[in-house]
């Protein structure tokens, strides 16, 4: 695994590359700007660590990750845990759980589960990536409308309660800001798409209640001056009972984080053509999230968004991402006296516009149609979500979508009679069976045997007569065998043989006869090729019996 800007440079990157690759970080990092601040902001600590985060863990991300253009930064796919482990655990709790999802990230890179990631269900990224919106839109409302509530409640009902108690109080001069905001970032990019305009937003809003001394909320008055401060090296409190509180919140961490990353991976990689190295993504990620909580910043991830932005102007290497960082580090060493004159509102507006964009709702809705355990699976996590905090609604989201998987695949196991007289369509035994017809039965199954459909099997017992003297078992759809369903076949065989009936099975795949061998429930003599072996070996078998039904 070798990051992609070590392969880039050893192969050389042309000049005129590097000098869009320049263009485009500047670009990028003035988008980043107003996100890493309100993403900050959102997750309930101070505005300059989302600056941080988006410095060092952006350079990090790109000097060392597995793709040409991924830029690296706070999201606001965060913003919901970690306001949840600040309201819980503090930032000494935050630090430790991004440390350790920083550790669970490297270690999935290094086992290289980077590709797994594809295995979970769409419909539980949809219904937590909504979910989220929905609260980050939320939690924007007190800002949005310059409502001033001592003690707001964390819980979603208790918001919007508080809200409609509030509705009086609605500040219209931060409405106007927050409206004017949206505006700007909403439909501007129709004239231009090259232009930063949730950056020209954040700049028009905040001269226009700088000059004309309007009445609303500014970073300034929230949290007070801001300056540049070297990043202090953290030290924090670890015990056994601190991480086995942060152990889940960890890994919610480091999910959300590897396939926000990676699924920004797939998308750019569907811009430029290219292709990412996955494990080589989440080492990345790892190693940004392990140095980070040292030095005061939140998670960073892989962030889509400004990764499209990047390419679409002209990013191509990971020169563009550590322009971005270093772009940043200028504004964080230079300008962080003139951040705190940007209002709460225009703030408030940016992450109303990112909920929206977040909150996919032509997909979300479509998902409700396709189909009903999809919906089930999708309507848990997104209400699970809001209502309670993805450390719950995460691993039951998990939970369900495996026990709705294994329902699906148990319910698609087919096991059909076959009628022994006559050859199926693309039959191997094409001839009759003859006057053995009455003692002889063929079954073909069809999917996978597993645990949850080797009940299945018990169907054979019930369409049994007396007169059957072989039963042939056609595997040749069958994939795989679990122990469960060894378990019920060999139940099956000793049922079958104490009615003094024998049975055969045909197609199976190595892996399976290797199983039926070395759990001794069938014979190598009983397990064959093809059916048209089994219809004669039962032929035979019935013959040297002699126990022809009459």
């Amino acid at each position: 695994m070798v990051p992609k800007l070590f392969t880039l440079l050893k192969k050389g990157i042309p000049k005129q590359q590097i000098f869009s690759d320049i263009i485009s970080g500047i670009i990028v990092g003035i988008i980043a700007l107003p996100l890493a601040i309100a993403f900050a902001i959102a997750s309930g600590v101070t505005p300059e660590k989302g600056i941080i985060t988006a410095i060092v863990g952006g350079l990090i991300i790109s000097i060392f990750g597995g793709s040409r253009v991924q830029i690296g930064g706070p999201t606001g796919a965060f913003i919901v845990i970690v306001f949840s482990i600040v309201m819980k655990h503090g930032l000494n709790g935050l630090y430790i759980a991004t440390f350790m999802a920083g550790i669970i990230l490297v270690i999935m890179g290094l086992l290289k589960l980077g590709s797994l990631l594809k295995f979970i269900p769409q419909t539980l990224i949809t219904g937590f990536t909504s979910a989220i919106a929905v609260i980050i839109f939320t939690t924007q409302i007190s800002d949005f409308l310059g409502l001033e509530i001592p003690h707001l409640p964390s819980e979603f009902i208790g918001k919007w309660t508080a809200y409609f108690y509030h509705l009086e109080f609605i500040n219209y001069w931060s409405l106007m800001i927050s409206l004017m905001t949206i505006l700007i970032i909403v439909v501007l990019p129709k004239i231009s798409s090259k232009i930063p305009w949730a950056f020209v937003a954040i700049l028009a809003t905040s001269l226009i209640v700088y000059a004309f001394k309007l009445p609303i909320d500014t970073i300034y008055t929230r949290f007070g001056n801001i300056a540049f401060a070297m990043p202090k090296l953290m030290f924090f409190t670890i015990n056994l009972d601190v991480l086995k509180e942060l152990f889940v919140p960890a890994i919610s961490i480091a999910i959300l984080g590897s396939l926000e990353s990676l699924l920004s991976a797939v998308v750019a990689d569907s811009m430029i053509g290219g292709k990412h190295r996955s494990n080589m993504e989440l080492i990345a990620q790892g190693a940004a999230n392990i140095v980070l909580p040292l030095i005061g910043g939140i998670p960073a991830t892989g962030a889509i968004a400004r990764t499209a932005a990047n390419i679409k102007n002209g990013g191509r290497t990971p020169i563009a991402g550590i322009v971005h960082a270093l772009f940043l580090l200028c504004v964080y060493l230079f300008a962080m006296p003139v951040i705190k004159y940007i209002p709460m509102a225009t703030l408030a507006g940016v992450l109303m516009v990112v909920a929206w964009n977040m909150s996919e709702a032509k997909v979300f809705i479509n998902s409700l149609k396709i189909d009903f355990y999809e919906t089930v699976v999708l309507l848990t996590t997104f209400i699970l979500t809001i209502l309670t905090d993805l450390t719950i609604a995460i691993p039951i989201g998990f939970v369900l979508a495996i026990i709705l998987f294994m329902k699906r695949m148990a319910d698609s196991i087919e096991i059909t009679p076959l009628l022994s007289t006559k050859a199926d369509d693309d039959t191997i035994f094409s001839q009759e069976i003859g006057k053995y017809s009455k003692n002889i039965m063929i079954f073909e199954l069809n999917g996978p045997m597993f645990f949850g459909s080797a009940h299945s099997l018990l169907s054979i017992n019930k369409t049994m007569n007396s007169n059957y003297r072989i039963i042939i078992l056609r595997f040749r759809y069958v994939p795989i065998m679990d122990t469960s369903a060894l378990s019920r076949l060999n139940s099956l065989v000793k049922d079958l043989r104490k009615t003094n009936c024998d049975i055969l099975i045909s197609g199976a795949n190595e892996k399976i006869e290797k199983k039926l061998l070395q759990n001794h429930i069938l014979e190598k003599e009983e397990i064959v090729k093809t059916i048209n072996e089994a219809v004669n070996k039962a032929e035979i078998m019935i013959k040297n019996k002699a126990i022809l039904v009459k």
